[in-house]
């Protein structure tokens, strides 16, 4: 069985947004000019693009994956060794923009990912994007027994 788990938009929401809104506008100015071609390829582009992790649990592998045009799926597999282990990390992201004005715009993105480590410790890979701390924990335990993955003690906490 596998499963596909979206991590983020490339481009963050305000990327997201603008992007939908040029393919939107393309699509109706494709009937008119060539111009509108482009516009639905880069609006596609930019609002559509994403990234998603996939697990297969049967061969306990996954792959990280950038999701262009949100079909064409990059990456490779990794396969789940005996000494990785499975820990939850903390993610604080802000994304900003500025309008014309010289105002900025700030989102922030807070939640608890699932992260993949190597048996050294390093970061190999997000696996899963979680709202809150307790959802995190247990999904934590349901992932570190299907895939047979120790638990890591020092990355858990607020």
């Amino acid at each position: 069985m596998i499963t596909n788990n979206s991590l983020d938009k490339s481009f963050g929401p305000v990327g997201n947004a603008a992007g939908v809104f040029m393919f939107i506008a393309g699509l109706a100015l494709i009937y008119f000019s060539l111009f509108g071609l482009i516009l639905i390829l880069f609006g596609a582009f930019v609002g559509f693009t994403s990234s998603s992790t996939l697990i297969d649990y049967d061969k306990k592998r996954v792959k990280f994956s950038n999701n262009l045009f949100g079909i064409i799926e990059t990456g490779k597999w990794i396969n789940i060794e005996p000494n990785m282990k499975i820990g939850i990390k903390k993610s604080n992201r802000t994304w900003r923009t500025y309008s014309r004005s010289n105002r900025t715009l700030d989102i922030v993105s807070k939640d608890f990912r699932l992260i993949l480590f190597d048996s050294n410790g390093k970061q190999i890979m997000p696996i899963k994007k979680m709202d809150s701390f307790d959802s995190a924990k247990l999904e934590l335990e349901t992932l570190a027994n299907q895939l047979g993955l120790v638990l890591v003690k020092s990355q858990i906490g607020h």
